[in-house]
């Protein structure tokens, strides 16, 4: 019986975690964007728009669908990367994750984006942590001025809360406009579907 509850314990949280790894889902989902429930003015950026694709990987995900992003709009990459690296392996990584969600933690972050204020659009991603972003997105989203910028989501999941971490980057950054984000599970992540994306909230021709 203590077997079985353990066992029972460990797939309760690899199913919780979601992204932390490179699993795929059962089932993959179709690429989809997010509904926000409130949607603003309608923006639209500029032919000249200066672009920032900030994001956070822990497994390589992110980093691969970020690296797209960053191509298809000739974009500064700028890795959201921890002072103090969170664990490799799997489950001591997802621990770590889940104390600071509980602790409401802002982990220190490495290094600093030059020339902030010459970035238009901010495309801001990472993967869904314990069925939302990771605590370093608030400390990155705490450390700049959104103020006038236009910021696009981006996550990648293994099978849910892609919708509530989109909405939850937006929420962080409030003080933005904000284009339609994009969720991806692993498999999905490809140029012709990046690129499908950016054509629709405008950001490509």
């Amino acid at each position: 019986m203590k077997k079985y509850l353990t066992l029972l314990l460990m797939f309760v949280s690899a199913v919780t975690f979601m992204s932390c790894g490179n699993d795929e889902p059962e089932n993959p989902d179709k690429p989809e964007t997010e509904n926000p429930s409130e949607p603003g003015t309608p923006v639209e950026p500029s032919t000249d728009s200066k672009i920032l694709v900030a994001y956070f990987s822990w497994g390589g995900t992110t980093e691969r669908m970020a690296k797209m992003i960053a191509e298809q709009t000739d974009a500064t990459l700028f890795e959201i990367e921890p002072v103090v690296p969170y664990p490799t392996e799997y489950t001591p990584c997802t621990e770590v994750a889940l104390q600071e969600r509980d602790n409401n933690a802002r982990p220190a972050i490495k290094d600093k984006v030059e020339n902030w204020n010459d970035y238009d659009v901010v495309f801001i991603g990472c993967p869904v942590w314990w069925h939302t972003a990771p605590m370093i997105i608030n400390t990155f989203s705490e450390s700049y001025d959104f103020k006038d910028k236009i910021v696009v989501p981006f996550c990648t999941y293994a099978s849910t809360y892609r919708d509530e971490t989109l909405a939850k980057i937006r929420q962080l950054t409030s003080d933005a406009n904000h284009l339609t984000g994009l969720g991806l599970t692993s498999g999905r992540i490809n140029e012709q579907t990046i690129s499908d994306w950016l054509k629709e909230i405008k950001v490509i021709k």
